[in-house]
């Protein structure tokens, strides 16, 4: 079986960033999808990327996709990754696995050691952490009546900057403290703070939520000063996750080396793909770190991945779900749906869900709106 083609639909699901997929074709009438991470105003350059390693596969067996990402670190990028890069080579093995998976007649976690779990537990995410606090309180009742545990949303008020203004820290706390009002005491709530904070503030901040027992406390400090996020987490008493913005296991070896997060968030869409996923996850078992995957994807491929990367992952914890993106998927594509914030494995031979090329035309790509380059006089003084 020889690859034939490369293609790739650059959509947007009518909210939130546009959505790139990746079809790769063969010879032998067998196709697979893949999803790319993509993030406004780069989207266009990380379709540019797979297109551009379109030539590096054609002719090639879909089954060696551990040498085709070999090869695009070390003979494409030359071995200078980027967001853009690791992104495009992440959609495309996706789809190689996916291949893999239909030509052997087999679900893709089975081809990766077979399955730890039945179901995969999610949170909800997307479902609204802006507006007044009563929109914000209603949102996560509905969030729970529609049978999910867990929760996530970003409470801080203003722009990222390494440091806060005390109203927004109040802002932030207070609405940690009415979300755990609204839910109870049994439902899971984690707090993203998007690698906004220094470490003193991080720490000041995460003792103030610590009252209203927060699942975690995601990125209080980024990852590219790993030894301020070390830092904090050694005077933190919450759960502190890291690795949204880093990627393959080469980038991961230093949160673990300084022991600086208990849980990493690593993307299957942009850390190199399902096969460097579940190699990152090997690294972070034995310094007893758990994986949460990140997954600000669709709730179609991207999804997928994640579900039959985490199948077998004797450390996985629980992974993302973008409620609001829920209804464009299935309106493109079978997807995976959780049911009171589980999602059954499924059985299908690879990855198990298919897109719908032609209702794709429905969704046109949309430019990012434009945004003002933040200004001195935005700023807020310490």
């Amino acid at each position: 079986m020889k690859i034939t083609d490369i293609k790739t639909f650059l959509v947007h699901p009518g909210t939130g960033k546009n959505w790139l997929f990746v079809k790769v074709e063969t010879d032998e009438g067998i196709h697979g999808w893949g999803e790319a991470y993509t993030q406004a105003d780069r989207d266009r350059s990380i379709e540019i990327t797979v297109q551009q390693l379109r030539r590096y596969l054609i002719g090639r067996s879909p089954f060696d996709s551990k040498h085709f990402t070999f090869m695009a670190y070390t003979d494409f990028a030359t071995r200078r990754g980027s967001m853009e890069f690791y992104c495009a080579v992440s959609g495309i093995e996706h789809a190689l696995w996916d291949i893999v998976g239909k030509a052997t007649g087999q679900p893709v976690y089975n081809l990766l050691g077979g399955a730890a779990r039945t179901q995969i537990r999610v949170y909800a995410n997307g479902w609204g952490g802006g507006g007044s606090l009563d929109k914000l309180i209603d949102a996560a009742k509905g969030v729970v009546a529609r049978g999910f545990t867990a929760l996530k949303f970003d409470p801080f008020p203003n722009p990222w900057r390494a440091y806060i203004a005390r109203r927004d820290e109040d802002t932030a706390v207070e609405r940690v403290a009415a979300v755990r009002e609204a839910v109870g005491p049994d439902v899971e709530i984690l707090v993203e703070v998007h690698r906004r904070l220094a470490p003193m503030h991080a720490v000041r901040v995460a003792r103030r939520m610590e009252p209203y027992r927060p699942f975690w406390y995601e990125e209080p400090v980024s990852a590219r000063d790993m030894a301020g996020l070390a830092e904090a987490r050694r005077e933190i008493n919450l759960p502190i996750v890291t690795g949204e913005e880093l990627y393959t296991k080469a980038e991961f070896r230093d949160v673990f080396e300084q022991r600086a997060a208990d849980i990493i968030n690593p993307d299957v869409c942009n850390c190199g793909g399902i096969l460097e996923l579940r190699e990152i996850a090997a690294m972070a078992e034995v310094y007893h770190v758990v994986v949460s995957p990140h997954n600000y994807n669709s709730t179609t491929i991207g999804l997928a991945a994640t579900v039959h990367a985490a199948a077998g992952m004797p450390n996985f914890l629980i992974t993302e779900y973008f409620v609001n993106f829920e209804e464009v998927g299935k309106a493109i594509a079978n997807p995976l749906v959780p049911v009171n914030g589980m999602i059954t494995l499924p059985t299908a031979p690879g990855l198990g869900v298919e897109i719908n090329e032609e209702v794709l035309a429905h969704y046109a790509y949309q430019e990012f709106p434009n945004r003002n380059l933040r200004r001195p006089e935005d700023e807020t003084p310490i």
